[in-house]
């Protein structure tokens, strides 16, 4: 009995890392789905194309060349070295050692590791390269006032979690005397062996076995941490891309409540003053834009759960490039906060949102932010996973305008003059076509 209790506990891990990511990941759909409905199921094989190119293929990440490459390196590693998780699995649970080496041979088996071993290499120099980009180089868009305490250390801890992992990695290959004497996909660990070269055999296997078990306990929590992450992009960029706005990108949703309404105006036999008929309660309007994260739709909550907090959108903004407040990062960012924060809520009272006399407008994102937006379409065009921040300006800016008619003053005269002149300028009608005789 005694010879299994590793395996058990390795079980015991296993099972627990997994279940709490599952239990958060049922919040995350919870959450998520506090938005509004919206169907975006249509030109399906549009959606399949962009997911494929955008999410899979990295298609917009390299736009931005040495960011962009050294992305894929750090996403191709994470993706393919991940695999070697299920050989570790099967040992752990079953007491075998690298059970697939002699099931494919050394020759499929030494190319796989091998290729593993190089990645590894990869990932830890384009890693090393993306913290001297963020801490030394200090690029701007990492040092915004939004990028202050927890997304600035959640940046680096990312960074930290893959340089542990890749070198545990190295470690426990080169510190696996049979591995090595195999010579089968030893292709950089066989460098690193020598530096234990004087270790007895009992304490490279100790030093080995620590690897691997530390190795494996650290993809759990890190696997766990990505609900805390900005780094939650790795799961949710691929339904991102697939129901993001295929829409011309200047084209703007009406308001389904607002087309009722101008029916109702249009209609010569509709009755604005009609009661309910008996027993039916009467329908609560619809509440124009959105003032809080309930008033968005889910895909605009998924958006702000996806975020990679790149900071790409920000620095092509014509906004906050001319030194206004706005941000479209800090706008994704503060949803998630508030999508957080009502989530923690429903938590604590069984279920139920208990109003906390917070919202997303003015307690989070404030109106000078909104009205400093150019709806230029800037930050969804650079986004590499197809988020739209101003798809959420615009709609806080409806409740602006719609519910509390608190546009700006210049706003408001150009709309009254159209309302009376037909016109954004204040003059007759009449007047209208002078500038043809000038």
């Amino acid at each position: 009995m005694e010879k299994y209790v590793p395996n058990i506990f390795f079980a015991f891990i296993l099972i627990a890392g997994i279940g709490y990511f599952v239990m958060n990941v049922r919040k995350l759909i919870r959450n998520i789905k506090l938005g509004k409905d919206i169907d975006r199921t249509d030109r399906k094989p549009e959606r399949w194309k962009n997911m494929a190119k955008i999410a899979l293929g990295q298609y917009k990440m390299v736009r931005r060349p040495l960011s962009g490459i050294l992305h894929i390196v750090v996403y191709l590693g994470f993706i393919l070295i991940n695999i070697e998780v299920l050989e570790i699995v099967i040992d752990g649970l079953f007491g075998t050692h690298r059970v697939f080496q002699p099931l494919l041979g050394n020759g499929i088996y030494g190319f796989l590791i091998g290729t593993f071993e190089i990645l590894s290499v990869l990932v830890l120099v384009a890693v090393i390269v993306f913290w001297f980009r963020r801490n030394i180089e200090r690029i701007k868009r990492f040092w915004s006032a939004e990028m202050e305490g927890w997304p600035k250390n959640d940046g680096n801890i990312i960074l930290y979690f893959e340089i542990v992992l890749m070198s545990l990695f190295l470690i426990m290959n080169a510190t696996d005397t049979p591995f090595q004497e195999a010579g089968a996909g030893n292709i950089i660990s066989q460098f690193i062996a020598p530096w234990f070269h004087d270790f007895s055999h009992e304490t490279l296997h100790t030093i080995e076995k620590t690897a691997w078990w530390l190795h494996i306990v650290g993809i759990l929590i890190f696997l766990n941490y990505l609900y805390y992450s900005k780094h939650l992009h790795i799961l949710l960029a691929f339904p991102n891309t697939f129901f993001a706005n295929l829409k011309p990108k200047g084209e703007f949703t009406n308001l389904e409540s607002v087309t009722n309404e101008v029916k109702m105006m249009m209609d010569p036999s509709a009755d604005p003053y009609a009661m309910p008929e008996d027993g039916a309660e009467e329908e609560v309007p619809e509440k124009f834009g959105a003032s809080d994260v309930a008033d968005l739709n889910w895909v605009q909550l998924m958006n702000a759960y996806t975020c990679t907090e790149c900071g790409r959108c920000t620095s092509s903004c014509p906004a906050n490039l001319t030194g206004k407040k706005l941000s479209p990062r800090k706008i994704m960012m503060d949803t998630r906060d508030r999508l957080e924060e009502v989530g923690k809520n429903i938590d604590a009272n069984n279920g139920e949102f208990k109003p906390d006399g917070k919202q997303l407008l003015d307690d989070y994102i404030t109106r000078e932010e909104l009205w400093a937006c150019t709806s230029c379409n800037a930050c969804v065009q650079e986004c590499p996973v197809n988020i739209d921040p101003l798809s959420i300006i615009m709609d806080m800016r409806r409740y602006l305008v719609m519910e509390e008619s608190a546009a700006p003053q210049e706003l408001n005269m150009m709309m009254t003059n159209i309302e009376n002149n037909g016109a954004p300028w204040q003059y007759s009608q009449m007047d209208r076509l002078n500038w043809k005789d000038e």
